[in-house]
Formats: C-alpha cells, sequence, structure tokens
C-alpha cells in the first residue's frame, strides 16, 4: 500500500483502517496520511525505529521494532570480547533508524564501532567491492551487516568472492537476513556459510506450520507468475494475526458503518485535504491498542503502539540452512536454551573458513606486511634504547632494556606478528614528534622510552607502563658538618626529652614519700632532700645510686624505673651512634622552592616532557639547561650552577635510578615524587593490539623474565642507592610514641604504689593523725588548710616503728646519753636535721630526753612526738660540737 493507494482507500472506500505498507519507508508517509485522517494504518513489516507512536499516533506497529535486536548484536559481541566493529548497513530509512540504538548497544559490552559504511539498496557490483576492499584495508575483522535480504544476499556473494568469508573474518547480521532464510536461494546460503544472525523467536506450531503452508499453496495458485507469496513465514503469521487483531477490535468497539468529516467548500483544495477525518479512528485505534489474543504468532500483546517479543532466536547459517545456537531474553540475555538455568553462552558455531574456535576480531596487518615500529635514536641513557651500526656491513644494531620487553612480549602473544624496527632521529627534538609518526600513520607503533602524557593519549593509544611512574630531582652530595657541640640532644625528639624528665622526677619523687618517715637517708634539710630526689632518679642513668631502700614498695618501683632507664640508654645509644658514624652525606639543595628562590640554573633530559612541565612550576626557560647522558648529569652538578653548571637535574625515574647506580656517592636523589604513568608502548588509536600487549606486560611483569631483563642492563640494585635514600631525610630522632608503653607501665605503676602507700599511712597513722589535728587545734587559716598541715606536720615525723629506728633507739637507751639533757639554741637548731615540715624541734627534743621516765602507757606518744628530733639533732651534735653540757 503506497501513498497514492491510500489516499484512494479513505477517499473513494472509505477505508476505517490500513493494513501495510510493507516497507518503512513507504509506511512513514502513509502514517503521516492516516494521521491527517485519523485513519489508523497497521504494518506488520515496517520495523525501522524512526516510526514511532510519538511522531505519529495512527501509526500501529504488529512486528518487533528493530532497536529491539540491538541487545541481542550486542551480547552476542559481547559474548566473545571482541572490542571493536563496523557496521555496514542499507542507504534507505530501514537501514539509517538501527544505528543510534546500535551504538548505544555495542558501547554497553564495550565494543566501539570503527566505521560505519552505507550501501545504497540499489548499488551494483563494483560499488559492493569498493566497499569490501575498503573492509580489507581495516584491521577489524568483526562485521555487523543491517539489511534487508537482497542486498545482504548480493553483499555477501561479492565478500565471498573477495575472499572474506574466510578464517579470520567474523559476520552478525540482523533479522533482515535471518528471518528470510526461507526466500533464499541455496547460492545465497552457500555464500552465507559461518554467518551468525538474528530472527525474533516463534514457536512453530503444527498449526503455524499448515497455516504458512496453505496460504503458500494458494498464493501460488492465484499467482503463478509471482513466484509466491514474497514475505517470509514469520511475515505471514504477523500479517495473520494483525488482520484478527484488526477484526476482533472491530467488533469491541461496535464500529458503525463509515463516517468521515469532509471540510467544508474551500477552493484549491488538494486531494489529502479533501479526505476528510474518520469520526470512528479514534474508537478504532484503541480497541486495536488493547486488543489481546493468542495468535498463530504467539501472544499478541501491543505495548506503546508495538509488538513485544518474548525472546531473539540466535542462528548459524551452515549447510543449506540455518541452526539454532541460542537465545537471547532481556530477563537472562544469552542461554542456550529457553530455560532460565541453561548455560549462559552460545552452543558450537562454524565460523566462515568452517573453524571451531571463535576468531580472534582482528589482523595485524592487514595487508600481510610486516609492522613498521619506530624506535628513537638517542645519544645517552643508551640501556633503555641503542642504536648501532657495523662499520664493516653497514647493518643496524637495535638493542636495550625496552626492546628486550617488546620482543618478550610479542613471542608469547597468541598469534605471530612481523615487525621491523626503524630507527628515528627524534631525540634532539621533542618526544611528541615520535608519537605524531603513529597518529599519522606513517608508523605502526613506537618502541622506546616514550612517556604516557594526557595530550599524547588524546592522540595515541599506550599500553600498561612496563617502568615505575613519576619524576623528581638530583643534587650533589656534601659532607654532613652538623654534627656540633649539641648533637647529643638529636637522638632523643623533643617531647621524649620532656617526657624522660618528667618520669624521672616523678619516679624520685615517689620514693622520697615512700621512704622518707623509714629512712635516715631520705632526711635532711629542704634543700637537700629536693637535691635527693633529684640525685636519687637521675643516678638510676648510671645505675650508681647508693641510698639503701627500706621499703619493698620503694624497691618495686625502682626496679620497673630501672628497666625503663635501661630501655632508653640503650636506644639512645644506638641512635646517637648512627648519626655519628652513617650519616655522612647531605643534599646541596632540598627544596624547589629553594631554587626557584635562588635563580639557581637546572637541567633536564633533551626531548622530554619534562621541560614544559618545569616551566608550568615557574622555572624560567633561560635558567634550564638540556643533557643527554648520565656524564652530562654528573658534569654539570659538579660545577654547579655558579660554574657552568646546574644545581640540580630533573628527570624521570628510572633515569635517575641508572645515574644513581653510576654516581652513588657523590649524588642523591631529593624533594617530591611528582606522578606520572610511567614509560609504554605508542599504537594507533582504538588499535586492537594495545589490550593483548598490555596483558602481555602484566604477565611478563609477574614473572622471573622482567626482573631478569632488568639485571642485564641495569645490574643488581646497588646498596648504595638505598643508603642514598636514607641519606635525603636525616632522623629527627627517636620519639615518645615509640616509649609510650613503657612509660605508662611505670607511671601506672609508681601511681598505683604511690596511692597504695598513701592508703596504708593513713590507716595505720590514723590515731596520730587526730592528735595531731588536736595539737595544732583551728590555726590560721582555713580548716582545710591547717588540717592539711597538721597531717604534714605528723607525715614528718620518723616512724619509730621501723626497723631502721627502732635499732637506733635501742642504741641511744643504752649510752650514756640517756641520763643528759642535750639543749640547743636557735642557731643550732637550724643547722641541725630540719625537714620541710619541721616546727618545733626543741620540744622534740626534751621530750625525748626525758623518755625514760614516761610511763610505759605513754610511751608510745612520747617516742613519736619526741625522740625523731632527739636522735637526729644528738647525731648532728656529736659529729659537730665539741660539748653536749654546759
Amino acid at each position: 500500500c503506497n501513498g497514492v493507494a491510500a489516499v484512494d482507500l479513505i477517499k473513494d472506500a472509505q477505508a476505517q483502517a490500513i493494513i501495510g505498507p510493507p516497507t518503512s519507508a513507504e509506511a512513514e508517509f502513509v502514517a503521516r496520511i492516516g494521521d491527517h485522517a485519523r485513519v489508523p494504518v497497521i504494518s506488520y513489516s515496517a520495523t525501522s525505529p524512526t516510526l514511532t507512536p510519538v511522531q505519529t499516533p495512527f501509526f500501529v506497529r504488529t512486528a518487533a521494532n528493530d532497536s529491539f535486536q540491538t541487545a541481542p548484536v550486542a551480547a552476542v559481541l559481547g559474548a566473545f570480547s571482541w572490542r571493536a566493529a563496523v557496521v555496514v548497513y542499507e542507504d534507505t530509512p530501514y537501514g539509517t533508524g538501527i544505528l543510534p540504538a546500535l551504538s548505544d548497544a555495542l558501547q554497553g559490552v564495550g565494543t566501539k564501532i570503527m566505521d560505519r559504511t552505507a550501501v545504497p539498496s540499489d548499488a551494483d557490483d563494483a560499488r559492493l567491492d569498493a566497499v569490501l576492499y575498503h573492509f580489507m584495508a581495516m584491521p577489524t575483522r568483526v562485521f555487523v551487516v543491517h539489511m534487508l535480504y537482497p542486498l545482504a544476499a548480493r553483499l555477501f556473494r561479492r565478500a565471498k568472492k573477495a575472499g572474506m568469508m574466510s578464517q579470520e573474518y567474523v559476520w552478525v547480521a540482523t533479522d533482515g537476513v535471518g528471518s528470510f532464510m526461507d526466500r533464499l536461494s541455496p547460492e545465497d546460503v552457500d555464500a552465507m556459510q559461518g554467518v551468525v544472525s538474528l530472527q525474533p523467536y516463534v514457536q512453530l506450531t503444527d498449526a503455524a506450520k499448515n497455516f504458512s503452508a496453505r496460504l503458500m499453496a494458494r498464493s501460488r495458485r492465484e499467482n503463478p507468475a509471482d513466484g509466491g507469496v514474497a514475505d517470509s513465514t514469520l511475515m505471514r503469521l504477523w500479517s495473520y494475526d494483525t488482520a484478527w487483531a484488526i477484526a476482533a477490535a472491530v467488533e469491541t468497539a461496535r464500529v458503525p458503518s463509515p463516517a468521515f468529516q469532509t471540510p467544508g467548500g474551500t477552493t484549491a483544495l488538494t486531494d489529502l485535504d479533501r479526505l476528510g477525518v474518520s469520526a470512528t479512528g479514534t474508537a478504532l485505534l484503541k480497541a486495536v491498542l488493547a486488543t489481546t489474543f493468542e495468535g498463530i504468532a504467539g501472544k499478541f500483546k501491543m505495548v506503546d503502539g508495538q509488538l513485544q517479543l518474548p525472546a531473539y532466536e540466535v542462528v548459524n547459517i551452515i549447510g543449506r540452512g540455518a541452526r539454532t545456537v541460542g537465545f537471547w531474553t532481556p530477563e537472562f540475555g544469552i542461554t542456550q536454551d529457553l530455560n532460565p538455568n541453561s548455560a549462559k553462552a552460545l552452543r558450537q558455531i562454524l565460523w566462515p573458513g568452517e573453524p571451531w574456535s571463535a576468531p580472534k576480531g582482528w589482523t595485524v596487518s592487514p595487508n600481510g606486511r610486516m609492522l613498521l615500529v619506530a624506535v628513537p635514536a638517542k645519544n645517552g641513557f643508551k640501556q633503555f634504547v641503542d642504536v648501532s651500526q657495523n662499520s664493516t656491513t653497514g647493518e643496524e644494531k637495535i638493542t636495550g632494556y625496552c626492546i628486550d620487553v617488546f620482543d618478550e612480549v610479542m613471542k608469547n602473544l597468541p598469534y605471530p606478528v612481523s615487525y621491523r624496527y626503524v630507527p628515528q632521529n627524534v631525540s634532539l627534538d621533542s618526544y611528541d614528534k615520535l608519537v605524531d609518526l603513529v597518529r599519522d600513520q606513517k608508523f605502526d607503533l613506537v618502541v622506546g622510552d616514550v612517556t604516557v602524557t594526557a595530550s599524547r593519549m588524546a592522540e595515541v593509544d599506550f599500553t600498561m607502563p612496563f617502568t615505575e611512574s613519576g619524576w623528581s630531582m638530583v643534587v650533589a652530595a656534601q659532607e654532613d658538618t652538623g654534627s656540633n657541640m649539641w648533637v647529643f640532644v638529636r637522638p632523643l625528639s623533643t617531647g621524649l626529652w620532656l617526657a624522660s624528665l618528667g618520669f624521672f622526677c616523678f619516679t624520685g619523687f615517689v620514693v622520697w614519700v615512700i621512704e622518707h618517715r623509714i629512712n635516715p637517708e631520705f632526711r635532711g634539710t629542704p634543700c637537700q632532700q629536693f637535691g635527693l630526689i633529684f640525685y636519687f632518679a637521675f643516678s638510676t642513668l648510671t645505675f650508681s645510686h647508693r641510698e639503701k631502700l627500706q621499703s619493698n614498695l620503694s624497691r618495686f618501683i625502682v626496679i620497673m624505673w630501672v628497666f625503663v632507664v635501661l630501655i632508653l640508654t640503650s636506644s639512645y645509644t644506638a641512635s646517637l651512634t648512627s648519626m655519628l658514624t652513617v650519616q655522612k652525606l647531605l643534599p646541596t639543595v632540598t627544596d624547589v622552592r629553594e631554587l626557584r628562590r635562588n635563580g639557581h640554573y637546572i637541567g633536564y633530559q633533551e626531548g622530554s616532557f619534562i621541560e614544559s612541565s618545569l616551566q608550568k612550576m615557574g622555572f624560567d626557560q633561560s635558567r634550564m639547561r638540556k643533557y643527554n647522558s648520565s656524564k652530562g648529569y654528573a658534569d654539570a652538578l659538579s660545577r654547579g650552577s655558579a660554574k657552568g653548571g646546574v644545581a640540580a637535574v630533573f628527570d624521570e625515574i628510572p633515569y635517575l635510578k641508572l645515574f644513581l647506580s653510576e654516581y652513588c656517592k657523590d649524588y642523591m636523589m631529593v624533594g617530591p615524587i611528582y606522578k606520572t604513568v610511567g614509560l609504554s608502548f605508542v599504537f594507533p588509536k582504538d588499535s586492537p593490539m594495545t589490550g593483548d600487549v598490555s596483558r602481555g606486560i602484566l604477565t611478563l611483569a609477574e614473572g622471573e623474565k622482567m626482573s631478569k631483563v632488568e639485571k642485564a642492563w641495569f645490574g643488581e640494585p646497588d646498596a648504595c642507592l638505598q643508603q642514598s635514600s636514607a641519606e635525603v631525610a636525616p632522623s629527627s630522632g627517636l620519639r615518645f610514641k615509640s616509649f609510650g608503653g613503657i612509660f605508662l607501665l611505670t607511671g601506672l605503676a609508681s601511681g598505683l604504689t604511690l596511692l597504695v602507700y598513701l592508703a596504708t599511712f593513713a590507716i595505720r597513722e590514723r590515731s596520730g593523725l587526730r592528735a595531731a589535728e588536736a595539737t595544732a587545734g583551728s590555726g590560721s587559716g582555713s580548716v582545710p588548710l591547717w588540717k592539711l598541715r597538721a597531717w604534714l606536720q605528723h607525715y614528718d615525723t620518723r616512724d619509730l616503728r621501723s626497723p631502721t629506728f627502732r635499732t637506733r633507739h635501742d642504741e641511744f637507751n643504752a649510752c650514756d646519753c640517756a641520763n643528759r639533757t642535750p639543749t640547743w639554741n636557735d642557731e643550732s637548731v637550724r643547722n641541725g636535721g630540719m625537714s620541710p615540715f619541721s616546727v618545733r624541734v626543741n620540744s622534740e627534743m626534751n621530750a625525748a630526753s626525758s623518755l625514760e621516765n614516761t610511763p610505759a602507757s605513754e610511751a608510745g606518744n612520747s617516742l613519736e612526738q619526741g625522740v625523731e628530733g632527739a636522735t637526729t639533732s644528738a647525731e648532728m651534735a656529736t659529729s659537730t660540737v665539741p660539748q653536749l653540757h654546759r
């Protein structure tokens, strides 16, 4: 049904619905006529996505939209990991309408469309041959064909003649081929051997087969000259269901006799204007869209004005027909059967040329020639790439680390690759020109020390890096003159020094608190006792403390503290020894900002991208000098910036490591490492070899071969290189965090011990404390203050129940001094045994002199209050005063 026929049907026959037309181009025009006249146009063969109910509301498609099959096409390519494909399509609305959806679907599985070629539906053999020869010159060997079967059959016949239906080629056709297998001649089928195609899945029941056979026989009887029905079996089934749906819709909507509203009388109206508007078209359209039934082709259901399909069938054309190799459904994707538990893969496919293994989908050299590999001819750093020439034969020999890595990767590829190295003298200029050779298709790839940059990646593809990444700077080293008179404080950080000092004082204080009442060595004047606290604690550094401890609590604390001191002194000694013996060299420059601020000259490798990077960092190009060898680096750095050299050389990490392996003792790498990707091989944009070579580099790096190649060109890793990196950042000393655990243990031990002692003191001396409070009375100041003073005064007295003072007391009673009454003047008291908390020493001494006359019941209190001062003063007086009596 073309446009003229559609106008006649509406104008003359007042048709209320039109079935057809067969092609998408005709359907688009007829659909607009139907919209104008509000007559539903129903097509079972116009599948172009450009026809949508949004643009033409009265168009109904009782077939599958071509965009539906883009997902299964992409799934087939994704199942074999083909990352590049060429799309060839018919230059008609049917062919062009699928392209947007197909592009999105292929992108979703990681497949890139390398070329799109439109072929006119009336193209002759010469035009088809030109298209095919263009394809042969491309490395891609996967082709997606979207054509109706008449043009597709001619294309495959010419492809077979051109040798493109052989091994390594892949042809995937849409349902324009697979759905019309029964319309292809034996010659056409023979030319399509190995093609994979799609067709909408329809379960061919006995009823469907009988209907198709009867329709074919009837068509041959009525039209013997036409050779039967031109549609495929699927189209016949859809056409029958379409007619049934219209009939059911007419009955459902109870459409009356035709009724058209003809426009009023105007002059110069066209035939399209005279059609009028159908009064029943809208109701009939709604009835058709709502019609649902089990048709001969399956379930008939319209969604958004289009027939919905349950699945697509994937077929492989072999022998005299097509064999089903799998299915695709929106829910489960590719499966071998229409079963959710079926294998998620296709069955065995026989590809063009009859190989059973899937082709890789591309070729290294489309014309069978050797690949041309550009190699930079370097004047220095020849360990990476070295181009030498035999003086006798003139033959060029190309070696180096990059060459060996590439050769090893090529050997391990699953397919053979022929290539030839061609040296290029570009080392005096930027490597960007070397990359441009691949972009301009003058060379197939570049092998050498080429760094990956963002600007280069916009023009070519890079493989995975095969070296370390980043760039930094190397400067001259000088002897460490920083070992000055204060070097002894550097082994420990400031925090650790302060923490150690604090714990020394705290430990000495705790020991003094515990020993003060029971040990005469911890008594004396305030200055003597404060000095004793520091002296005792710090004497543990050399384990020279001679004070005899009386309490087990203080002994426990000292044991813990001596262990801490042992660890501190050992660590301090080791760190100081390391600073005085190992650290000998320091860099002359440590900061990039220092170079810019002082206007120093800097160097870089010629042809490197680092030149532009340094300019972006603020360096003046007039202060930049380029070099091309390790020897040039060493000479420039040794002369320095003031004598025609440079203060620092910037380069990539692999080059700097190579330089330091030769000149390790005089130079060192300092400053931050600026990130880069590293050195890679260069391939054309979208080259299928890039992924295989990258995987080969990764495999090589995971094995031992890469290490052997590195050792062969760079030697064993130099120990002094590690030393240089260690010397770059001198140690800032041992930090408190490293010793936090032992300080925590000794702090807890001392603190808990102090609490235990104070609690024991308060319990044992509670009667004495009460007596002290009563004796002090309500002294000056607040109540807590004078009570605290009373407690401290009582604490300051000797504990005569301790074994030390009990022995001294017995000796005192046994001597003649027991019958003497010693007295002191104020001056002798001040020079005697006062403690920080003593108040009335004279009274205590008087109490001590009359101790023997005191009743036994009061001996305890007298002993505590008097003998302490008497004993101490007597001892002092015996050693200092010649006569104790007046």
